[in-house]
């Protein structure tokens, strides 16, 4: 088992989460608007709904790539190309980080769980990110794929889960230093791209 790469997964998947996007962002207005306890149900949602995308991952993509070099490259080059283009979209959006908690309504814990649930299952880029991003960091040649897709989505949502919770109970404070310092959004915009440049030179390098 190599722990070296378990730790680089870590890593880039807390910098991805901390990152802004559309989840994070949500759980975000999500907190200011009804409160600590409601973001962390969109964020429990948002989470659960990893668990799909990563057994999707681990019984279909298993399937296919074992013993199969050839498709494991294509599958390879195909998370390069894809961490390649998003980090393009990252460029070429603006830097300002949009809170607009204003519209958001009040509902219950049980609705924004489910809302966030559904928002992630049917956001088929979750998949294709999930497809780009977990084979390339398979850490062992003893364990099954499967079980290894299992512990490298149990790992991505405990990490998501803490940043993501961490957000949602500080929300005021986040909010509040975004809007006070407008060279956030900027940092976080080169952090996001240097991030899945950096991922996409790992899968380009890496033996496996």
């Amino acid at each position: 088992m190599n722990y070296e790469i378990l730790l680089g997964f870590i890593l880039a998947t807390a910098a991805l989460s901390i990152s802004p996007g559309p989840d994070n962002i949500y759980v975000l207005t999500q907190s200011i608007a009804n409160g600590k306890k409601y973001g962390l149900a969109t964020v429990a949602g948002l989470m659960t709904g990893c668990l799909i995308h990563t057994s999707l991952l681990a019984f279909g993509v298993s399937t296919i790539i074992k013993n199969n070099n050839t498709v494991f490259l294509i599958i390879k080059l195909f998370g390069v190309g894809y961490l390649l283009y998003l980090s393009y979209m990252v460029y070429t959006a603006g830097n300002k980080i949009h809170i607009d908690n204003q519209s958001v309504s009040k509902t219950g814990l049980w609705n924004l769980f489910r809302k966030g649930f559904i928002m992630n299952v049917l956001n088929p880029k979750v998949t294709i990110f999930f497809l780009a991003f977990f084979p390339g960091f398979l850490f062992s040649d003893a364990m099954s794929t499967v079980l290894q897709f299992y512990v490298l989505g149990f790992l991505f949502i405990g990490v998501s889960f803490l940043i993501f919770g961490t957000i949602a109970i500080l929300a005021g404070s986040i909010s509040n230093y975004i809007v006070k310092t407008p060279k956030a959004g900027l940092f976080l915009k080169w952090l996001q791209i240097v991030v899945f440049i950096s991922i996409a030179i790992y899968l380009l390098l890496s033996d496996k």
